[in-house]
């Protein structure tokens, strides 16, 4: 059975005070570049972290969770069995992997090729909400990521909008690592660029998934209206996970 309590060194008290703190430099990146906080949403990047260290986290006010790793995440939404709470899966896509995903998740923010949008919509059970879905774009070219290449990001996102069990929201990058802030201006403002451009082809998108613990300001600045962070609320993972996933 999945533990549901927090393993030493992790309190409650520490995910809660992480949280708090990490509302605020949130909400100050926000004011900083004249955008509303609320505009933000914060999504607690899970994977690799205990039941326990989520419940924590709900406890704190927290509602979305990432996950990238499917078993992983079934037992946790299992053992947590909270209605309250959504869960998106944010890691690659193994084509096997899809029935479970559409049946467990209500966001997948890595879609990247058209075969698996279609088994992640002929997936989904009768009766289910569209799957809420981001095209992940390797916006940096690196041949070890997943995700589309941009100049095929329209092609692709064509062809999602007409699966009707998926309901496209809209774009999501991993940029490459740089300790330069010009570097990840430079990757965020063509993100943000490439968002625009969709939504002037009449693409209906409301969703930029960008910026992780190291960066997160500079993709508020730059668009980003939905945060992906793990280790400065849960600190390290327990566990090991794929290169592109430990960048959270």
């Amino acid at each position: 059975m999945t533990d549901i309590t927090c393993p030493e060194g992790l309190s409650p008290e520490r995910i809660k005070q992480n949280l708090a703190r990490l509302r605020t430099q949130i909400r100050q990146a926000a004011r900083d570049c004249g955008r509303d906080p609320e505009e933000i949403t914060l999504l607690a990047v899970s994977k690799g972290q205990p039941a326990g260290a989520i419940q924590a986290a709900t406890e704190a006010g927290q509602r979305h969770f990432g996950e990238s790793y499917v078993q992983e995440a079934i037992a946790k939404i299992t053992v947590l069995n909270d209605p309250g709470l959504t869960w998106h899966f944010i890691g690659p896509i193994q084509a096997n992997k899809c029935r479970d995903i559409a049946r467990h998740f209500h966001w997948v923010h890595s879609l990247d090729r058209m075969k698996v949008a279609q088994r992640l919509a002929h997936s989904l059970p009768e009766g289910y909400p569209p799957l809420n879905v981001c095209i992940q774009v390797n916006i940096s070219g690196e041949k070890t990521k997943s995700g589309v290449a941009p100049a095929r990001t329209l092609e692709l996102a064509q062809a999602v909008r007409e699966l009707p069990s998926l309901r496209l929201r809209g774009l999501m990058a991993i940029p490459a690592p740089s300790a330069d802030p010009a570097d990840q201006r430079q990757s965020y403002r063509a993100m943000r660029d490439l968002f625009i451009e969709l939504c002037s082809r009449g693409f209906v998108l409301d969703t930029l998934s960008l910026g992780m613990s190291n960066d997160y300001e500079v993709a508020i600045e730059n668009g980003s209206n939905l945060v992906r962070i793990g280790t400065a609320i849960f600190g390290p993972r327990l566990r090991n996970g794929d290169s592109a996933a430990k960048r959270d």
